[in-house]
């Protein structure tokens, strides 16, 4: 099941969930809509190792836009910072992103409950494609959780993402043992 606008409201209401900033214009039938943020980063490596610490540049988009080329891997942000507490976030592509031959997340698209924080893209594209900081990137859909919530994310004490970063973060999977 799917929230709906109303009872998206309604959870917004009650704090269970929060967008920063929020705007009623971008709540759609069963989502919210989110944008990009101003910043990007790609890796500075070209050949990532997953036990290590792979470092990125972070760069501001330009008020004239920035072209993504293919085959190059990219981190964005969302402009909007949320939290959500007693449901699961799902992070899309808006269809108008998708018909750009954009694509916003290449396997994380779900948040876990107790996720607080600006969500970071990972961006591919098909083809050169101008983008802008501001431009709507996906839309936030919401799914209620069944049965009570042990540990919320947030509340983790190996939790390597979240928090009010409004700039990319590059992968920790060097923190996990294996």
């Amino acid at each position: 099941m799917i929230l709906s606008d109303k009872t998206i409201l309604e959870e917004i209401e009650k704090g269970t969930i929060k967008v920063e900033p929020y705007d009623r214009a971008f709540l759609g039938s069963n989502s919210y809509d989110v944008h990009l943020g101003k910043w990007l980063a790609t890796y500075r490596e070209h050949i990532l190792d997953a036990k290590k610490h792979n470092e990125i540049e972070v760069f501001e988009i330009p008020d004239e836009g920035f072209v993504l080329y293919p085959h190059i891997f990219y981190l964005g942000v969302t402009a909007e910072y949320t939290e959500t507490h007693e449901h699961v976030p799902f992070l899309e592509g808006k269809s108008s992103t998708g018909r750009l031959g954009i694509d916003i997340h290449a396997t994380a698209g779900k948040g876990d409950v107790g996720f607080c924080g600006n969500w970071t893209l990972e961006i591919s594209v098909k083809q050169p494609v101008r983008i802008y900081h501001g431009m709507p990137i996906g839309q936030l859909i919401y799914f209620p959780v069944l049965g009570e919530i042990e540990v919320k994310y947030n509340q983790k004490k190996d939790a390597k993402y979240g928090g009010r970063a409004n700039k990319p973060v590059e992968s920790m999977m060097w923190k996990n043992k294996f």
